[in-house]
């Protein structure tokens, strides 16, 4: 018995090696969010799988949400989370929360889970080092005006500097999603765009959302996977991907539009999703690239 195991060790070891020559010395952007981020047992899985990244020669990025934990405290607090187009209107008081959660409470948690598991972990938001600069999000209205949802923003840059000297040394970046702009208002900002504008200005070799699916499906429900610009493109025309993951989608196909070698939407649900995802020939998602 222990004889198989050890066999096995081996087996998967070898498995992973061509991925860690591969991959060794390459950036990969990673959105942390959704079941993975609160389930105790996926957390240790996560953080393990970001050590391991790091400890063979990668440059593991991880951007982060925090859309359950900030309604939460909103709940706390007495203050009603109202929503338009899926998008959380943000007032002030809001941001105030949403910069507690999410730079605080959120950002601190993961920083000590890598640490916990033995990495070194530097938490970050936007607002550090100028890393993202963002401008308001502009949310088209029915009757061709805009609708105002306060301190919501876009990526306007990210500021590349901080995260390459990261790579260059053992720390590894988790950033929370919040931008500020030239006037230093803060706004909160979609964590997948954010992932996905590290990644391209990065230039990453891969840019990894986790969801809490198990990855883009058909219309039978079979997991599709090894696509490229176009076949997605197709998917969205005929209906295939829809609703709540088209954006998500949307990002991942930005990005290897604009220089990431490769976006995987991946199963948050799994524990190792991340390492499996990377370090194995089947993988665990839908991987998409340009060509």
């Amino acid at each position: 018995m222990e004889h198989n195991k050890a066999h096995n060790t081996a087996h998967i070891l070898t498995e992973a090696l061509p991925y860690i020559q591969r991959f060794a010395g390459k950036t990969v952007v990673i959105k942390y969010g959704g079941n993975a981020m609160e389930n105790e047992a996926l957390k240790n899985s996560f953080a393990r799988d970001i050590v391991l990244m790091k400890a063979v020669g990668m440059h593991p990025v991880v951007v982060h949400g925090g859309g359950p934990q900030i309604a939460d405290l909103l709940n706390r607090l007495g203050k009603e989370s109202k929503f338009i187009q899926g998008m959380r209107v943000t007032d002030n008081e809001t941001m105030s929360v949403v910069e507690m959660v999410l730079g605080g409470l959120v950002n601190k948690e993961i920083v000590s889970l890598i640490q916990r598991n033995g990495g070194k972990a530097l938490g970050l938001t936007g607002k550090d080092g100028g890393l993202i600069k963002a401008r308001k999000l502009e949310i088209p209205a029915e009757n061709g005006d805009t609708v105002d949802i306060g301190q919501v923003g876009e990526v306007e840059s990210v500021n590349t500097e901080v995260l390459e000297m990261l790579a260059a040394s053992d720390v590894i970046p988790v950033i929370a999603p919040i931008g500020a702009d030239d006037e230093g208002r803060a706004y909160n900002i979609n964590a997948d765009f954010v992932a996905g504008a590290v990644a391209e200005v990065l230039k990453a070799e891969k840019l990894i959302l986790l969801t809490n699916v198990a990855g883009l499906k058909d219309k039978q429900g079979e997991i599709l996977t090894g696509l490229t610009s176009a076949r997605v493109q197709a998917l969205i025309a005929d209906g295939t991907i829809y609703g709540g993951m088209l954006p998500k989608i949307q990002c991942a196909l930005n990005a290897v539009e604009q220089g990431v070698t490769s976006s995987h939407i991946i199963d948050g649900r799994v524990a190792h999703a991340v390492l499996l995802e990377i370090l194995t020939d089947k993988g665990v998602g839908t991987l998409i690239t340009h060509q």
